[in-house]
Order: structure tokens, then sequence, then C-alpha cells
């Protein structure tokens, strides 16, 4: 087993899309309403109520204030609205060319698409419709502020165009990580749509470096997940900016899940539910035990070298190996192991990776996305939160307190 934590990096996605719900612009919308990234579904329909509804105009008031400077380049149209409600935002830079952007589904504020210019004055005006259809117009003006002197560090793990299992959860990393004060404002810039919808929360490491974004369950095979992390410019810490926006859309493939018992020395793997193969493993000896624990595939690699030389000179390895397939950040994998192939099924020979006969590695390694769920079970280690994608080994009300923003109760 090898530690390869620094090879983490390489993995970040570095893709924009959007996801909110549309409103008030000629430029195109950025994609179906999101779920917001804390909140459930919509809740069941309001009742009919017998309660003279107001008339007159609507009220209407609108954030920034009028004349502000030094905005941040992540800055919302606040919206506040009585009798009525927003019909039209129009948001122009001092050229007089449009932003697109969208309403929040609560429809508290309207978000631009892409970050905002620096040291760039806007203009925005915001139409509210009332009941008896007469209209209110409401007008601001405001610049933004310079470059930031100090940025958080971004990175999200989704590549545009890609497939994954149905255990990928959405990742997303900050450097310097995000103190526990700053995370609520910063998660409500974090938006995930699913098609078909299905709920989910974000959840925050004990550090604030990670969050990640799941559902109560496994995701549905053949679901799309669009992502925004909407952070450019967005206030994050003490004198910190976000450094720019981040998105992707994916999608999940077939389910596909490997189970690992090491009383039995085997590894069971099934597709769609169904036993698909069973072969037979090794797994971490006593000194260098395996961890228990559901992970998931973090990377794949047909060729690499565990090479732990360098962390102990003495004692370490430097090994070719063949079909390896990462689990943990620690230097937990799936891989071929010739060398073992008499072990295997029969008793503990690894460094606490799962061994498996090259041919029974090529047939998985043809097999598996990125994503898919890998349980062991029965080891004298137990997995270390945060010690790869670790989300889906807690349970949902554990996972869901992790979040920085209320989580509807029920969700799960």
């Amino acid at each position: 087993m090898v530690d390869f934590r620094r090879c983490a990096a390489a993995l970040l996605a570095l893709a924009v899309t959007g996801s909110l719900a549309a409103c008030g612009d000629d430029e195109p919308a950025l994609g179906e309403p999101a779920l917001a990234a804390s909140a459930g579904p919509a809740t069941s329909a309001v009742p009919e109520s017998t309660t003279t509804q107001p008339t007159g105009p609507a009220t209407l008031s609108i954030t920034p204030a009028a004349g502000k400077k030094n905005v941040p380049t992540s800055a919302e149209i606040g919206l506040k609205v009585g009798n009525g409600e927003v019909t039209s935002v129009k948001l122009t830079d001092s050229k007089g060319k449009a932003v697109a952007g969208q309403l929040r589904e609560d429809k508290s504020a309207w978000v631009p698409g892409k970050t905002l210019k620096i040291s760039e004055k806007y203009a925005a005006e915001v139409t509210a419709t009332a009941t008896d259809g007469s209209t209110t117009t409401a007008r601001t003006s405001f610049t933004t502020m310079g470059a930031p002197a100090h940025r958080t560090g971004t990175g999200l793990y989704l590549f545009d165009d890609h497939t994954y299992g149905v255990a990928m959860p959405v990742v997303v990393e900050f450097s310097p990580g995000i103190k526990k004060a700053d995370r609520a404002a910063v998660q409500k810039r974090m938006f995930v749509t699913t098609t078909p919808a299905q709920p989910g929360t974000w959840s925050w490491t004990s550090s604030g470096t990670q969050a990640y974004y799941r559902a109560p369950e496994f995701w549905q095979t053949g679901t799309t997940i669009s992502v925004r992390i909407a952070v450019g410019g967005l206030p994050t810490g003490k004198n910190l900016y976000g450094d720019k926006d981040r998105s992707a859309t994916a999608k999940i493939g077939r389910r596909f899940e490997m189970k690992v018992d090491n009383k039995t020395k085997k590894m069971t793997v099934l597709r769609d539910g169904e036993t698909v193969k069973t072969m037979p493993v090794s797994l971490g000896k006593t000194s260098t035990p395996s961890s228990s624990g559901t992970m998931v595939i973090i990377e794949k690699m047909s060729h690499t070298v565990f090479d732990t030389t360098d962390t102990d000179p003495e004692n370490g390895y430097k090994t070719p190996i063949d079909y390896a397939q990462r689990l943990t950040w620690s230097g937990q994998y799936i891989h071929s192991a010739p060398w073992s192939t008499g072990a295997q099924g029969r008793r503990n020979v690894s460094h606490g990776c799962v061994n498996v006969s090259p041919s029974n590695a090529r047939w998985l390694f043809d097999k598996t996305l990125v994503g898919d769920p890998v349980t062991v079970q029965g080891t004298e280690d137990k997995l270390d939160y945060g010690n790869g994608w670790t989300p889906w080994n807690v349970s949902w009300e554990k996972f869901a307190e992790g979040s920085a923003l209320p989580v509807p109760a029920g969700l799960g």
C-alpha cells in the first residue's frame, strides 16, 4: 500500500456551466431549475384559502443599494416583493451589454450566470407584476471591487460529458479550507440539478477543505448531474475571495457494485443487483490491514508503479502494477497481483490493497467506472472519513449533519 495523496490534485475538473431558475433576460438561460444545494424537493401544494387577496400595486425593493461601491463580483440582485412577483430582471454593464442570470428557487435573489467583471459599473432594472396585473419597476446601479489580493483556490472532481458510477459524489475542494462561520454563505452558491430529480444535500469535512454532495440513495441509472460552484469573487473568509466559478455536466451509468468479504476472501460483483461474477482476493496482512467500509473508485490506471521508497527508504518498495483502481488517498487499490494468486481466496498477504489475479483484474478494469461503489467488510481496520470519497460510508442522517444549511426533515 502506497500513499499517492499528492496525485489527488491532478483529478480536479475546471469546466464551467450553471443551474438555477431562469427569469427576465434576452440571453440564453443557464439550464433547468436547480435543486437548492441544501434543500429538498418542493413540498405539498398550498391548500385553498378564503383569505381576501390584497389589491393595488406591488411593492418592490432591490439590492445592492444605488451607488454602492466595492461590491464583490459574486453579487446577486436581492429581491423583496409584496403583493406580486418578479417578472423581469435586467442587468447591464457600463457598455450596455446584458448579463444572463436566473432567479433562485425561493425568488429571494437573481444570480448572474457568471462572475461579474472587476471594477465595473452595473445597472439593474427589476419589474414586479401585482395580482391585479399592474407593474412596478425598481432600478439600482453599483460598482464592483477591484481584483482581490488573496483568493481561495477551488477544484471540482467532475468532468463534462463523462459517465460515472452510481455512487459518484460531487466533490468540491477548497484551499485554504472554509471555516465553519463562512460555510453557509459558500454552500448557498453551490448548485446541483439532477434529471430525473433526486433530493440531496452538501456535507462538509471537518477541515472545510472538501464538501460532498450526495442523495439519500445511490443515483438512478441514466441520471444527468449538472453542477455550478458559483464562488468566483465570493467572500470566503477574512480577506479571501473564491478564485473562479467551476461547473460540469455528467451522466450516471449502470449500477455496478463490488462487495469484498474478508471472511470468505472473495469479491462478489453485481450489475443492476444481479451477481455476474465472484473472484478470490487477498487483502492486507495483519501489519498492514485493508480498511473496511464503503468506498468509491477514484481513478483508474492501466499501468503504474507503486513506490514507497521516498517515505520508507529502508523497507520501502518499488513495484510495477497493472490495472490499478484507487479506493483511498492513503493508497488502497484493487489491482492485479500475479505474485499472490496462490494466496488469493486463502490468506491475506497484501500491504492493504485488494489483490486479484491478472485475468480478473483486467476483467474488472474493463467493466468499471469512476464512481462505482466498493464495499470491504470484516477487516481489522475501519475506513477513515475523508480518506477517499467516503460520503457513502456514513448513514444519510450522519451525512446530513455536515450541511452548513438546514436540511428539510424527512428528506431521506
